[in-house]
C-alpha cells in the first residue's frame, strides 16, 4: 500500500479494499478503496468517502450521449451507490375504454430534472392500465399509479358508459354518448379532462383526455382522445400518454391520441388497447354490435443521470 511518486506519471496513491483498510489508521490517512471505487480519507475514527462517480442499478440500464438511463416496465428497485441528483419520468397506468361509451384517460404525466436521491434502495412501481367495462355498464376502471421515490403520478380515469361521468385521473376519461354524460377531469401537472359525449343520434362518446391536450367531444364521431407529450428520457424522442378514442354509434370512432391511446370502437373498424408502456387510454366500445371498451397502456418510469 505504498505511494509512489514519478515526475511523468504523478502520485500512485495507496490502494485497499474496504475489508482490507489500514489496521491502524491514521487522522489524514488517505488512500483508494477499490471496493467502493472512490477516494476515502480517514478523520475522527472512520473512513469518509471522497469523491465517486454515481451510479445505479435497477430496471434496464442503456446509455446514450452523456447519459446513463434507468428503464422501468416492470416495478422494482432504484438503487444508487451514493447521494446524487436525476432527472425522472413517471408515468402511471391508462384508464380503460367504456362500454358504447367514452374513451380512457391517460395515465398521470410527470417529469423532472435534478430530483436529489440517497445512496439507499427507492422503490418503483409501475401502474397496470384499467379493464375496459362492458356494453352501457359501469363506468371502466381507472389504471393504477406509478410511483418512484416519493413522486406518484395517478391512474388515467375510465371512460363513462351507461348514465355515469367519466372517472378523474392523471388525465380524466371521456363522456358517454347515449347519456351525453361529462367526462372527468385531470390533474393538474398530470394531465387533462375527457371529451363529454353527444347524446343525440348518433350517439358518440368523447375521447380521454391525454397528457397534452383534453379529449375531444363527441360530435358526428366518437370523440379523438387528447394528445400526449414527448420526452427524450429513453435516449430518443416518445410520446407518451394519449388518451383513448370515444365509441362510435353507427358512426367512425374517435382516434387515439398520440403516445399509446386505443382508438375507438366505430363503423370503421374495432377499438384498440392503449399501448403497454405509454400510459395510452384504452378506446372505447360502440354501440352497435355492443362492443365493451378496451384495456388501458400500463405506465413507465425512466430515470436517467449523467455518466
Amino acid at each position: 500500500m505504498s505511494i509512489i511518486i514519478d515526475e511523468s506519471e504523478g502520485i500512485t496513491n495507496a490502494t485497499w479494499t474496504t475489508g482490507g483498510r489500514p489496521s491502524i489508521p491514521v487522522t489524514g490517512q488517505v488512500g483508494y478503496n477499490s471496493t467502493l471505487q472512490a477516494m476515502e480519507v480517514y478523520i475522527t475514527n472512520e473512513w469518509i468517502v471522497m469523491a465517486r462517480k454515481f451510479a445505479a442499478t435497477g430496471g434496464t440500464i442503456t446509455t446514450s450521449g452523456a447519459y446513463t438511463i434507468h428503464t422501468f416496465t416492470s416495478s422494482g428497485t432504484f438503487t444508487g451507490n451514493s447521494n446524487g441528483a436525476v432527472d425522472y419520468l413517471v408515468v402511471a397506468g391508462g384508464g380503460g375504454g367504456g362500454g358504447y361509451g367514452g374513451g380512457g384517460g391517460a395515465g398521470g404525466f410527470k417529469t423532472a430534472t435534478g430530483f436529489a436521491v440517497a445512496a439507499t434502495g427507492l422503490t418503483v412501481t409501475i401502474g397496470t392500465g384499467g379493464a375496459g367495462s362492458a356494453y352501457n355498464g359501469a363506468v371502466a376502471s381507472s389504471g393504477t399509479n406509478s410511483v418512484f421515490s416519493t413522486i406518484t403520478s395517478l391512474g388515467g380515469g375510465g371512460g363513462s358508459a351507461g348514465p355515469h361521468t367519466g372517472a378523474t385521473g392523471g388525465s380524466g376519461g371521456g363522456g358517454n354518448g347515449g347519456h351525453a354524460t361529462a367526462s372527468g377531469a385531470g390533474t393538474s401537472g398530470q394531465g387533462n379532462a375527457g371529451g363529454t359525449g353527444v347524446g343525440n343520434t348518433p350517439y358518440n362518446g368523447g375521447g380521454g383526455g391525454g397528457a397534452g391536450a383534453v379529449g375531444g367531444a363527441g360530435t358526428t364521431t366518437g370523440g379523438a382522445g387528447g394528445a400526449g407529450t414527448s420526452n427524450s428520457y429513453s435516449g430518443s424522442a416518445v410520446t407518451y400518454a394519449g388518451g383513448g378514442g370515444g365509441g362510435g354509434e353507427t358512426s367512425t370512432g374517435g382516434a387515439g391520441g398520440s403516445g399509446g391511446g386505443g382508438r375507438g370502437f366505430g363503423s370503421d373498424g374495432a377499438g384498440a388497447a392503449g399501448t403497454a408502456n405509454t400510459g395510452g387510454g384504452g378506446g372505447a366500445g360502440g354501440s352497435a354490435i355492443e362492443l365493451a371498451g378496451q384495456v388501458g397502456g400500463s405506465g413507465v418510469v425512466i430515470i436517467r443521470y449523467l455518466t
